[in-house]
């Protein structure tokens, strides 16, 4: 005979089983750029995407200041950035928000340029959650590390002073990546600061910032590595000590390289505008080999997200025609471009389960299918009404997203 307690247990593992397979607990944080693996790809699947029918509720909004620093969810809390001036003075400000319904928890601010050369300005880099700290990166270098709950300062460095380095042109835009203790930022040479002390743990040769961040590869065999983009091309590096392992040259016509390396399996994808267009390249060995080289995709800002082999981004630079701006959908061994759609201008793309959340650069927030066969769009709303260059974030049911003026709405679309 079975007893009570035995059949409270069964049926406990049943619900929780049905919990599991029917996707409610599929929510997931996005801690950092571009979400938990900075691949732009988002693990949840239980959301809804028939805007056009039933517009999705905008839970709560806020003001930040001008940025297009994107957002990090982590254990209930938001974390973003924007620049204000405050007593005639223009200052950055670091906000942690109540994620669910946007009250401000703590905010900090400090002195810095705005970098506003041909565009808005603001910062760029996009906080980064790690154990009970929160790290940020200003345009003028002000690398710090805050306690994620309070907000008080552990330390911060100005990392052009270490580095011996100078702002670039557009500021430093990198977001920090952290490794075994490390947290890892291209302030000209890639360079890794101890995560208890602040102190440089080690640096590269020089090489002239570029905007995108540095990712983790890990490869089969071998030991890791770190890839960046800087505006001189690509570097391969050791994440102990930072010796270089290979370089392979990639620069545009205005020196200019504004996204992150994509890395699939032991391959590293990269693709910048300015008429230069994109390459694969296979690691081996610490080595770069370049599988191909076309112009299918040129994204300007935007890093592509890869889903079940096909690459999708948004190929062109901001200041063409908005019309010649198209979302393009790419098969990634090939380079073979399958279908291109326009739009979206020069917005931004991320990926949840097979569906793309899509940010046009005019603040439409759109759902598609993740299909190579064609494009298929499932619901569109507008969320925004200023320039969107910064990627949304789905976490936990909720798209986040925001303006260059700093205008910031938070959409349930949880079923």
């Amino acid at each position: 005979m079975i007893s009570s307690g035995s059949i409270r247990r069964r049926l406990t593992f049943a619900a929780m089983a049905c919990l599991l397979t029917s996707g409610y607990i599929e929510a997931a944080d996005s801690p950092q750029w571009r979400g938990p693996r900075r691949d732009g790809v988002s693990k949840e699947t239980a959301w809804r995407d028939d805007w056009s029918k039933k517009p999705a509720k905008v839970v709560w909004k806020a003001s930040l200041g001008t940025g297009f620093s994107s957002f990090s969810v982590d254990d209930g809390r938001l974390y973003t950035m924007g620049y204000k001036d405050k007593d005639g003075e223009g200052h950055d400000f670091v906000y942690c928000f109540d994620a669910k319904t946007g009250e401000k928890i703590w905010e900090h601010d400090y002195p810095c340029k705005l970098v506003d050369n041909l565009h808005e300005g603001g910062p760029a880099a996009t906080p980064t959650v790690h154990g009970d700290m929160v790290l940020t990166l200003s345009k003028e270098g002000h690398l710090i590390c805050f306690a994620k709950k309070t907000g008080k300062i552990r330390w911060q460095v100005d990392i052009r002073k270490p580095l011996r380095s100078r702002m670039p042109e557009w500021g430093f835009s990198s977001s920090p990546l952290i490794y075994k203790g490390l947290a890892i930022v291209d302030g000209g040479p890639l360079a890794a600061f101890d995560l208890k002390s602040g102190k440089l743990s080690w640096k590269t040769e020089s090489y002239q910032a570029g905007y995108g961040s540095a990712m983790l590869l890990t490869p089969r065999r071998g030991k890791p590595l770190i890839a960046n983009l800087n505006n001189d091309g690509v570097i391969l590096a050791d994440p102990k000590d930072g010796t270089v392992s290979d370089f392979a040259q990639w620069k545009t016509s205005f020196r200019t390289n504004s996204t992150t390396p994509l890395i699939a399996g032991e391959s590293v994808f990269i693709s910048t505008g300015y008429k230069r267009g994109c390459a694969l390249f296979k690691v081996s060995g610490g080595k770069l080999e370049k599988a191909y080289e076309n112009k299918a995709i040129q994204n300007h800002m935007d890093t592509c997200v890869l889903v079940d082999g096909f690459l999708y981004g948004i190929d062109g630079n901001s200041n063409r025609p908005r019309r010649l701006l198209n979302l393009v959908c790419m098969n990634l061994k090939t380079g073979e471009v399958a279908w291109r759609q326009s739009g979206f201008g020069c917005g931004t793309v991320i990926a949840a389960g097979d569906r793309l959340i899509i940010l046009s650069d005019r603040g439409t927030l759109a759902a598609v299918r993740a299909n190579p066969k064609k494009f298929e769009e499932l619901g569109r709303q507008d969320v925004l009404r200023g320039r969107c260059w910064t990627p949304p974030v789905l976490a936990n049911g909720r798209i986040y997203c925001r303006d260059a003026r700093g205008d910031m709405v938070c959409v349930d679309v949880s079923k």
